[in-house]
């Protein structure tokens, strides 16, 4: 998306007074450990501009700064610590001070540094509530593809355009892989996926997935079968891969290094061939050779996949309520997987290949999730509590347990997401819609459903509609 905006830039198509565009991405960012000046920063991204950087400070708003990937950051950015405006180590309204670098984008995105430069900011949807108190003048959701636009590239991938339309169909009969659609990536997760049920020698719809999590079970089993050479321990193999994602999932690292592989006693070689040449991307930088997992949501799956591989089964309470409890959205596509892993029809496919998942993992997992429902499903007033109610909605949706779910909703009564002010509201995506549907289906009536400023889309709405008769009360 960002290299679109660099390109529609650069060709005239937008942004016209604009002179310059500098990209700089978190997950670079990430590597600076020491204090650093705005000027070194851009220096050492663009060094061809080391001795026109008097010039262009002259003119802050010929300038664009554009900082990829804010739920990439190892560290956060608290916009409401009025310290960084007063402390003098913090305080950054120079090009040539010397801060760390949170405090620099911090100044820049809060017209402390630069005040007349502009400033564009991604993030992905669970790292949105880090921005509700920067000075944000204007939000934008990438909706990625509309319409005919998804039938379009199905049609595109598939040679054999009946399996296209099967496959096509199929997603469009589920709401949630249809919303998911929009997402590129997605869509090359789910042709990859969904193709073998549709050719003429496997056609088995029964067991075509359904959930997010049953998806990336498929997408992993789909290239330990295909892509890869033989792995001698596959299992092994997995559980190594899954420990350093979830070791970069804590720490908000999805870029990794040799030194990286020898703490899980990975070998470079295994990743370059068969299945995990497909899951790590190499890349040369100036420093080292760096690898990286293709999507960030791959990582998440492959970090929730190792907690039913690993034989160290009695840590998994303990690490279930450590990630629950961070309120960062680091963990949230984390915990929604492993509550979906505990559900037999997503560890099927992947069971057949690694072995059969620990037992006393899902056991805990399941145990997780009822106390977690029993304790928590409760009206919250703020934006933390209704964020951990959104949560649970998806474990629950991606765990499949029909007896827990009908157990839980079927005696909620209210079911609150917005407020007057849209600082204190939930953003709801359509995905998040259709998850908040099926729980309003399970539910027997809600008196009260709190939408307002949610900022719901045409798809999300049509998501919702067919349950709102259930609702005694709707704002």
């Amino acid at each position: 998306m960002v290299q679109k905006i660099v390109h529609d830039w650069a060709t005239g198509k937008i942004y016209p007074h604009f002179h310059y565009v500098f990209v700089f991405k978190f997950r670079d960012l990430n590597k600076l450990y020491d204090r650093t000046t705005l000027g070194v920063l851009m220096v050492e991204q663009y060094p061809y501009l080391r001795d026109f950087l008097d010039e262009l400070w002259k003119h802050p708003e010929r300038l664009l700064f554009i900082f990829d990937g804010l739920d990439e950051f190892r560290t956060r950015i608290d916009f409401a610590d009025s310290r960084r405006d007063t402390e003098p180590q913090r305080k950054c309204t120079d090009p040539e001070c010397l801060c760390d670098v949170s405090d620099i984008v911090y100044s820049l995105i809060q017209k402390k540094l630069l005040p007349d430069c502009s400033v564009l900011v991604t993030s992905r949807p669970t790292a949105l509530h880090l921005l509700a108190k920067a000075q944000i003048s204007v939000w934008a959701e990438i909706l990625g593809f509309v319409g005919d636009e998804r039938r379009e590239y199905f049609h595109k991938f598939f040679e054999d355009q009946e399996v296209a339309a099967a496959v096509y169909s199929h997603v469009e009969e589920n709401e949630l892989l249809h919303t998911m659609c929009c997402n590129p990536s997605y869509c090359w997760i789910l042709a990859l996926s969904l193709g073998p049920f549709f050719t003429r020698t496997h056609r088995n719809k029964q067991q075509v997935p359904k959930t997010v999590t049953q998806l990336f079970s498929y997408y992993i089993y789909h290239i330990l079968t295909h892509h890869s050479v033989k792995i001698e321990s596959p299992r092994d193999v997995m559980l190594k891969i899954g420990e350093m994602a979830f070791t970069g999932v804590s720490q908000c690292n999805i870029v990794f290094t040799d030194e990286d592989l020898s703490k899980t006693k990975l070998q470079p070689f295994q990743f370059l061939s068969g299945f995990l040449m497909e899951l790590v991307e190499r890349e040369s930088s100036e420093h080292s050779v760096v690898y990286t997992f293709p999507h960030l949501t791959i990582q998440e799956f492959l970090a929730a996949l190792a907690q039913f591989l690993s034989p160290n089964t009695e840590s998994i309470q303990e690490r279930l309520y450590q990630t629950c409890s961070e309120d960062d959205g680091r963990f949230e596509i984390f915990l929604r997987f492993v509550a979906g892993l505990s559900s037999p029809r997503a560890a099927q496919p992947l069971g057949e290949i690694l072995g059969p998942f620990e037992e006393q993992t899902t056991f805990a997992v399941i145990n997780w999730l009822k106390v977690k429902f029993g304790a928590d499903t409760k009206f919250s007033k703020s934006t933390r509590g209704k964020r951990k109610l959104l949560n649970k909605l998806h474990y629950l949706f991606e765990s499949q347990n029909q007896t827990l779910a009908q157990q839980t909703l079927s005696s909620v009564q209210t079911l609150a997401f917005g407020d007057d002010s849209s600082s204190k509201a939930l953003r709801l995506t359509p995905i998040d819609c259709v998850v908040l549907s099926q729980a309003i289906g399970l539910c027997d009536t809600i008196k009260l459903l709190d939408l307002r400023s949610c900022y719901i889309q045409d798809e999300g709405l049509q998501r919702l509609v067919p349950v709102l008769h259930k609702c005694q009360e709707l704002q």
